[in-house]
């Protein structure tokens, strides 16, 4: 049923029916295109510093903090303002797209993604005024997390310790979502204390790594891998992937994303992240393109209704983007592995050839006429 498929992002409430006969939700557009720049931007980024060229130089230095902060802070933050109902919350996403743009023009970046990272935790703690379960209260660490990294970079911090609050923030909203999801197939209580256990040192190994105690990243490489191994043996995706068309779909994803969640902690709790190193760019893609990317192209079908109120109906054809993902993924972490330049290179534009496929598919399938 079209209602046991989270997303990992919050949970958006079904709307009422005459919002639903209003057609689609044109006003929240610009809103999710200052995510969809950021995400364009980063990907240019990206390639620049690979050595590829892109079309706007200072993004080759803002690759990181464009896709983190810009593209993921502005669909999450799109996501729970819409979920929440109410026109302030809309400022948080607008702020993030601002930080984007602070970024490339020389403005107060670090301020406003701050700013936005405030936002977003209000937003996440007044959703969990409203439905306080355990997912939600978990959702709000993450957000706290967020704002943990985005006040250190205010502060001067350097990007590297501040990076691991932000991959925290994106693996405690997906596991919190994960986690409301089993009470489909409620867990015994040592499945339920392991999680929160992970959980936990994930969120303290997040913090500790901003003023870099030495252990920060063995427990949060430690506890990535942990939370992959418990989303691989726990998640409803075991069972759901048996099924057919769009729920196996978004099963094979989160399944295919958490074998690249593991082999991301495992790099992290063994070597850390040296920057500069092929460990480092192997366990951070590993982590943003296999894992974060794998949910993002498996839960779009959901978030795009309930974002926009449009239709998106499930095509076997999406299945390409996903395959072309970790395909190119592979092949990137093997020239990392044998410090071959050419074969990064040539994942990272099979990458960015998957996602730019997969948002093609959803316009494709956004403007299709019903069958």
């Amino acid at each position: 049923m079209a209602h046991e498929l989270k997303l990992p992002l919050p949970a958006t409430p079904r709307p009422p029916a005459r919002a639903a006969r209003a057609g689609v939700a044109w006003q929240r557009l610009p809103l999710l295109a200052l995510g969809l720049i950021a995400l364009v931007l980063g990907l240019s980024g990206g390639l620049a510093r690979l050595g590829l060229g892109a079309p706007v130089p200072a993004a080759a230095g803002a690759h990181g903090p464009l896709m983190l902060l810009g593209f993921f802070g502005v669909l999450i933050a799109l996501e729970r303002a819409v979920a929440l109902g109410a026109l302030w919350g809309y400022a948080v996403p607008l702020l993030a797209g601002a930080g984007s743009a602070a970024l490339l023009l020389g403005g107060p970046a670090p301020a406003l993604f701050a700013a936005s990272a405030v936002g977003m935790l209000v937003l996440t703690t007044w959703l969990w005024a409203r439905q306080p379960e355990p997912h939600a209260a978990l959702l709000v660490a993450g957000a706290a997390s967020q704002l943990l990294g985005s006040l250190g970079w205010a502060l001067g911090f350097v990007f590297g310790a501040t990076l691991p609050a932000w991959l925290g923030f994106l693996v405690l909203t997906i596991a919190a979502e994960r986690l409301e999801l089993s009470r489909l197939r409620p867990r015994g209580p040592a499945a339920q204390a392991a999680f929160w256990w992970l959980a936990s040192a994930c969120a303290l190994g997040c913090a500790a790594a901003l003023f870099e105690a030495p252990w920060a990243l063995p427990l949060l490489g430690a506890s990535l891998l942990g939370l992959a191994v418990w989303l691989l043996r726990h998640d409803i995706a075991r069972h759901t992937v048996r099924t057919a068309g769009l729920t196996r779909y978004v099963a094979i994803c989160l399944l295919s994303g958490y074998a690249w969640l593991a082999l991301a902690g495992a790099l992290i709790a063994r070597h850390g992240l040296p920057a500069g190193t092929w460990v480092y760019d192997a366990a951070l893609h590993a982590l943003l393109l296999g894992f974060v990317f794998a949910m993002v192209f498996g839960h779009a079908p959901l978030i795009g209704p309930a974002l926009l109120r449009i239709r998106l109906p499930f095509h076997p054809s999406q299945y390409l983007p996903l395959v072309l993902l970790h395909a190119s993924l592979a092949l990137r972490l093997a020239g990392d592995a044998a410090a071959e330049q050419a074969l990064r290179q040539a994942g990272a534009w099979g990458s960015v050839a998957a996602i730019a496929l997969f948002i093609a598919l959803l316009i494709w399938r956004a403007t299709r006429r019903p069958s």
